[in-house]
């Protein structure tokens, strides 16, 4: 199991990046993929999920809501992180994990197993 992020960058306040989580190794559409960030000197906090294809529910923590969206493209076995009107206070390195349970619905944040590595969003004019 395997997941890669990508899609991080400098961008100004205001402005727009689009995560990916691309998974190798198991078929994503069948698990639950949490992104997570974690800014300099601040605890890990969960950001959004995707449960699985079966179930479709979505979450995204309340400081993102109507600024972020979360979406999977199964045939391309990715997770992507839509992030839109970005503040300084989204910098961070995020992060995506699975707790890979197959048909899961979005678990608590203690019950992610597998991690990919983290790509830094820097928002700052």
């Amino acid at each position: 199991v395997q997941l890669q992020a990508s899609g991080g960058g400098l961008v100004q306040p205001g402005g727009s990046l689009r995560l990916s989580c691309a998974a190798s190794g198991f078929n994503l559409r069948y698990y639950a993929i949490g992104w997570f960030r974690q800014a300099p000197g601040k605890q890990r906090e969960g950001v959004s999920c995707v449960s699985s294809s079966d179930d479709g529910s979505t979450y995204l923590v309340d400081s993102v809501k109507g600024r972020f969206t979360v979406s999977r493209d199964n045939d391309k076995n990715t997770v992507y992180l839509q992030m839109n009107n970005l503040k300084p206070e989204d910098t961070a390195v995020y992060y995506c994990a699975t707790d890979g349970v197959a048909g899961s619905t979005c678990p608590p944040p203690g019950r992610y197993r597998y991690w990919g590595q983290g790509t830094l969003v820097t928002v700052s004019s």
